[in-house]
């Protein structure tokens, strides 16, 4: 079957030839484990069951985690394994089983889901570059979406993650996720339902995060959604390749997205600038897995 999963479409067949994302047919992990870093609607006092996916539909040039988005380190697992790291992550208390990066495997984990649902909330943790057509079809077995929003300036994505058109498949994908899940629900503090859209501040980028907000507030007079503000920007991969992104944001930088996410009257969670520090990044060596 030709794969046109993302807004890549690169019709090729992955049992074949691999597209964009570097994904064949086998499900590809990287690490499976505990996370306490999240959003503590997500992490709470039990840690998020997260599982790493090899691959990513969009090539960011900052990535953090490069060396399976870009290098697609990892290892295949079968669907039935796939299923059994579910099972032993719920074993451990947690919260909610974290899908991080799926989107090029969503076939994949629908199969897995149609055979097994897990007993806690499921997270879509994506870079909400997808079509609406495909979440419409995993939000029956997802219920929770966390999305990023990245760019509204189509410049800035062609150039640091080589998707002139994030912006506008991104805007759909956020809207099409609030329609499926347009509340927020809790159950003792952590989310059982809903949508968090995540935005990272980078340098140099100020002007765009600001049109992120004001366009964010224009869907909050429609939904119910958490807002994550996130200053863990550290350069790495090949940032250090573009002079303006070549550094950590700065105090001035950080203060001024902050003052007007405040200033619109956003609901959810701003990281502190001490986030950004390679030390949270995950080492990848296949735990869990």
């Amino acid at each position: 079957m030709k794969c046109n999963i993302c807004p890549r479409g690169c019709n090729v067949d992955r049992e074949k030839a691999i597209g964009v994302c570097g994904s064949r047919t086998q499900i590809k992990l990287a690490k499976s484990c505990v996370l306490q870093w999240e959003e503590p609607v997500i992490s709470g006092g039990h840690g998020s069951g997260a599982i790493f996916f090899s691959g990513c539909n969009l090539k960011c040039c900052f990535c953090q985690n490069y060396e399976i988005s870009h290098q697609n380190w990892g290892k295949e697992v079968s669907i039935d394994r796939f299923i059994e790291i579910i099972k032993e992550l719920e074993a451990k208390k947690v919260n909610n089983i974290n899908l991080v990066s799926p989107t090029q495997w969503t076939s994949q984990i629908i199969e897995a889901f149609s055979l097994y649902k897990p007993s806690v909330p499921i997270v879509w943790n994506s870079n909400g570059y997808e079509l609406s057509d495909v979440l419409e079809r995993i939000a029956k077995f997802v219920d929770v979406f966390l999305v990023d929003c990245k760019f509204r300036d189509s410049a800035l994505s062609l150039k640091f993650c080589k998707a002139q058109d994030y912006p506008e498949k991104n805007q759909h994908a956020i809207e099409t996720m609030l329609r499926l899940k347009p509340n927020i629900v809790l159950k003792d503090g952590i989310i059982q339902s809903g949508v968090i859209v995540r935005h990272l501040i980078m340098p140099n980028c100020v002007r765009d995060s600001l049109a992120v907000l004001d366009y964010l507030d224009g869907l909050k007079r429609i939904y119910q959604f958490y807002l994550s503000i996130m200053s863990q920007y550290v350069p790495m991969y090949k940032a250090g390749d573009f002079a303006e992104i070549s550094r950590k944001i700065t105090p001035l930088e950080y203060k001024i997205v902050l003052k007007k996410a405040t200033e619109l009257g956003f609901d959810g969670f701003m990281q502190d600038l001490s986030s950004a520090d390679s030390c949270y990044i995950p080492k990848f060596d296949l735990e869990g897995i």
